[in-house]
């Protein structure tokens, strides 16, 4: 079993809340990661969803089916049992069966006790108005992401604490060529996909995409016409890194604007698109206001393209945005487990320098990260980064400028070029 990054941070709400909801795609690796929390506490109990009994007794009597489920918790004043072991009931998929959320609600309105549930589900809770409704208050959100490169490599990433750190390491033990880094962008980060050979990795996505469209997208939205998901998904990874603009996709489908807006609310619910929003600042300078779009596997995304990594290592057209969404998604897995606290955006101005990604501490310190899929960086590399420092001022931290060369190389005052691998060969101690 691989380690998951995030594993101290679920136990730490566990400790914290009572109720903890783990979501994130399918095949992330939830199931099993709830499983062995469960296995470890004597007391804890899990159940699945899909299994088709468990699910009819849950929507027929949600009350009375978690009722039985918690027949063994002991209800005790919060102030007694803090700082003990906790002992939950997991709930896998619980998305399936939202009337739930209320009968969780009451029983933890009458016993507070953090631990006392941990829930799955492979649909985002925000979106789900029951849930956010019933539960506002009294759970904490943990999301995960497929596998980053530092737990298949079996290390624990730190670059984004070390890039708000006062200095930088200066070597980094690169990767020989680019080729690697485009087989670890065709395999992706779902644990299934990265035991198995690449011939079978089409065969695996079709099947996947099919399950998400039959079950997780009919539970969230009753609706016909599935077949244009996948058009919508590949349509969207021709686009990534792009600024999102539903106008000229809703032309490109040929599809009402509404429809497609409904669309791609359900395919960011199901956690299979992601926005990169853009930053703000108070100045008198015109930035761009529109997200940018990402998928959040490049597995995923070169097989909707159609490629391999051979063909990324010649198609620098086709490899750049590839790139930049490998980064993009590597830098959001971190960041859920990451001592700083980040939000991250993209910057544009109106005249076009842009930086692709920039992270905010909660000290308000920014970061930018420009990514460039070629060995050698130029002076018209950090355009966008002069002028992400000219807009932010003292708030600018650092720049970098993540490129496939061999070292890390300084530029100006805070601004370096460093080799991508730096993503995860920087790593805690």
């Amino acid at each position: 079993m691989i380690r998951r990054s995030i594993l101290p941070r679920l136990e730490q709400a566990l400790s914290q809340r009572p109720v903890v909801l783990l979501h994130g795609a399918r095949q992330t690796g939830k199931t099993t990661l709830v499983r062995s929390i469960a296995e470890r506490n004597p007391k804890g109990r899990y159940v699945t969803l899909d299994d088709a009994t468990l699910y009819s007794a849950a929507q027929e009597n949600p009350a009375g089916f978690l009722s039985g489920l918690t027949a063994t918790q002991e209800p005790q004043p919060a102030n007694l049992v803090r700082g003990r072991s906790f002992e939950p009931v997991v709930i896998d998929e619980v998305q399936r069966v939202p009337e739930l959320f209320r009968a969780i609600k009451l029983s933890v309105d009458r016993d507070r006790r953090p631990g006392r549930f941990l829930m799955t589900g492979s649909a985002n809770a925000l979106l789900i108005p029951k849930v956010s409704e019933s539960l506002a208050g009294r759970m904490d959100l943990v999301n995960l992401w497929p596998l980053s490169q530092g737990e298949i490599e079996r290390t624990q990433e730190a670059f984004v604490d070390i890039i708000f750190s006062k200095g930088l390491p200066l070597r980094v033990k690169a990767e020989q060529d680019s080729a690697g880094l485009f087989e670890r962008i065709a395999r992706g980060g779902y644990p299934e996909v990265f035991s198995q050979e690449p011939k079978w990795r089409s065969s695996w996505f079709e099947s996947y995409l099919t399950t998400i469209l039959q079950r997780d997208i009919r539970d969230l939205a009753n609706i016909e016409g599935l077949a244009m998901f996948p058009r919508l998904l590949r349509l969207l990874a021709g686009r990534a890194g792009s600024l999102l603009n539903f106008a000229d996709v809703s032309r490109g489908l040929a599809m009402p604007l509404t429809t497609l807006k409904r669309y791609f609310a359900l395919l960011e619910a199901t956690f299979l698109v992601r926005t990169l929003p853009p930053l703000f600042t108070r100045t008198g300078q015109r930035l761009v206001k529109s997200p940018k779009i990402y998928l959040t596997d490049t597995g995923l995304m070169t097989q909707l393209l159609g490629v391999d990594q051979t063909r990324l290592a010649r198609d620098p057209v086709l490899s750049g945005p590839l790139v930049e969404n490998f980064v993009v998604m590597e830098l959001i897995k971190q960041a859920t487990w990451s001592s700083t606290r980040v939000e991250m955006f993209h910057f544009r101005t109106a005249v076009g320098r842009e930086v692709d990604i920039v992270l905010e501490s909660p000290s308000g310190d920014l970061v930018g990260i420009e990514v460039k899929s070629g060995a050698s960086v130029k002076g018209d590399d950090l355009k966008g980064l002069d002028a992400l420092k000219e807009v932010a001022k003292s708030r600018f931290h650092r720049g970098i400028v993540l490129y496939t060369g061999q070292e890390v190389v300084p530029f100006a005052e805070n601004i370096h070029a460093v080799p991508l691998s730096a993503l995860w060969q920087w790593s805690e101690g």
